[in-house]
């Protein structure tokens, strides 16, 4: 696989979103675990690492943040979501031990997949031995997997293991007015408060609200105020 300035992508559609970096994610209670995801994709701290909680945490996010970060080091990198890519042969992974980073996401998704599970426990033994970086995230730390693999899952086990916490109320509403930020509006805080106060609890939705609102208040030529939600939302 050549070596290139940006992340390597395989040739199915899989890439990175723009917007999955460092700078806007919303730590709250993760800032170790997203402080070794960093120091990993640029080569420092662990070589191993395993990030795991529920929908929403942002383990996605991270994983692809770190591949953002190894681009202008020239540090080859590939993202690897199990949700895009379960379907396709695990042949696709060899010769990834020579990138630099490789960022393995919903690894639960390989459960039961015995090609699969055979696959990446050769290539993290193959990573291990070419020194370079390997992130995994999951919705369950390692040995709560459903994978039948015991040296998967005791080599998934071998570095470290970060549960990401959910982030509380007041990190919510910091959280939705920085994408508010990105998407090139201001959210007061008011609105960012009854937003995380009377919509779902959980930040993909969120989130997903805030991209519908952001997009009907441009076509309704109006701001996004709590009269606005209430109409558009149906509250």
């Amino acid at each position: 696989m050549n070596s290139t300035n940006a992340p390597q992508q395989l040739p199915l559609g899989v890439s990175l979103r723009d917007e999955a970096r460092f700078e806007n994610y919303q730590v709250g209670d993760n800032g170790l675990a997203c402080g070794m995801i960093r120091q990993a994709a640029v080569g420092e701290g662990e070589q191993f690492l395993y990030v795991w909680g529920s929908e929403g945490v942002g383990c996605s996010h991270l994983l692809q943040a770190a591949c953002h970060v190894a681009e202008p080091l020239r540090r080859p990198a590939v993202y690897l979501p199990m949700s895009e890519i379960i379907h396709l042969s695990p042949v696709i992974l060899e010769g990834m031990e020579h990138l630099s980073l490789v960022c393995i996401d919903d690894i639960q998704l390989i459960a039961g997949h015995g090609v699969w599970e055979e696959a990446v426990f050769h290539l993290f033994n193959r990573i291990r031995q070419e020194n370079n970086t390997l992130i995994v995230g999951g919705n369950a730390a390692p040995r709560q997997l459903p994978i039948a693999l015991p040296d998967l899952v005791s080599r998934l086990s071998w570095g470290v293991v970060f549960q990401l916490l959910p982030l509380d109320d007041e990190n919510k509403i910091e959280a939705i007015k920085l994408r508010a930020n990105l998407r090139g509006f201001k959210l007061p805080d008011d609105v960012a408060k009854y937003l995380v106060h009377h919509a779902s609890r959980s930040m993909n939705d969120l989130c997903q609200m805030l991209d519908h609102l952001d997009k009907a208040s441009l076509t309704a030529q109006r701001k996004v105020t709590i009269p606005f939600i209430k109409q558009e939302m149906g509250w």
